[in-house]
């Protein structure tokens, strides 16, 4: 089980990825855009850099969604390696079968 100091943190991370994620898009759009006259560039830089670090989406860590190891995660099932093969051999996920051959 993960520090739930760390696991706080993630989910403090990903509520401000979604606060600030149209913000983000808008300033990149015109920082990126070639036709932007230069002011107009170097204000929405200002303003990028105002936004807080932890509004980046690449600071949020996957976790495990019931133990929050922060490794050896499936994506798609949102969780550790370790609980999904517990989990998988005791039935609990649908449409997941040990392969045998």
């Amino acid at each position: 089980m993960a520090k739930k100091s760390k696991i706080a943190r993630n989910l403090h991370r990903m509520k401000m990825v979604e606060k600030y994620r149209e913000r983000r898009k808008e300033l990149l759009k015109i920082m990126n855009d070639p036709e932007t006259p230069d002011a107009e560039r170097e204000e929405a830089a200002r303003k990028f850099n105002n936004i807080p670090r932890d509004a980046s989406p690449t600071r949020v860590r996957v976790r495990c969604e019931i133990t929050g190891r922060p490794r050896g995660n499936y994506r798609k099932y949102r969780l550790s390696r370790n609980k999904f093969r517990e989990l998988s051999l005791a039935g609990l996920l649908p449409g997941v079968t040990k392969s045998s051959w």
